[in-house]
């Protein structure tokens, strides 16, 4: 009876052993389900930081190309600034010259009524000349008006009257002569407009 009773003990020490080693074998692949798992969350990770770095990369990229675009524009006013600056550099001296071209124009009008074969005056107009060519060789010209259209941006209407043989709108006199430097107005023409 003690060989049943020993075998009866081996048996359930095998059963006990059996059992243990089925837990750890289930162990072992509830363990390796779980890296399996792990594994696998792992790559879907790895991918989103692939995704991230690269949207950051296109984010960098687009403020890159911003950067050099807003580059771009500062030069481009820049040199827009200075041949601006270079086309009107003379347009402070001219405009303290005009109050010298009124008064020499004045002083031919008012010496040309009084003494007309005056070497004086002669000479007076000879300046005037020379002053009012090297202006124009740096872009000064004068704003048309007797006859013309009044245009608000050249001219500046001083007194409105109703003359016969005029359209309506239609400069009458010139009160004070206009000027242009190339294509900008440095002072408007004062004239009477007709109504």
């Amino acid at each position: 009876m003690k060989e049943n009773h020993t075998s009866t003990e081996e048996e359930a020490k095998e059963e006990e052993q059996a059992a243990y080693e089925d837990t750890a074998e289930a162990a072992d692949a509830e363990e390796a389900s779980v890296e399996q798992e792990d594994t696998g969350e792992e790559e879907p990770v790895e991918e989103s930081e692939l995704e991230k770095a690269q949207r950051e990369a296109g984010e960098w990229q687009e403020k890159a190309l911003r950067v050099q675009a807003d580059l771009d524009n500062v030069r481009r006013r820049a040199k827009e600034d200075k041949e601006r600056d270079a086309k009107y550099r003379s347009q402070s001296v001219i405009e303290s010259l005009l109050p010298v071209l009124d008064n020499f124009e004045r002083a031919l009008d008012t010496a040309a009524d009084q003494e007309e074969d005056s070497s004086l005056l002669q000479g007076v107009n000879m300046v005037y000349s020379q002053l009012f060519e090297a202006l124009q060789q740096e872009g000064l010209e004068m704003i048309p008006t007797e006859g013309e259209t009044f245009d608000p941006h050249q001219h500046q209407a001083v007194m409105q009257v109703e003359e016969e043989g005029f359209e309506s709108n239609q400069i009458v006199e010139e009160l004070q002569k206009g000027y242009k430097l190339k294509d900008k107005v440095i002072r408007p023409a004062m004239v009477k407009v007709n109504a």
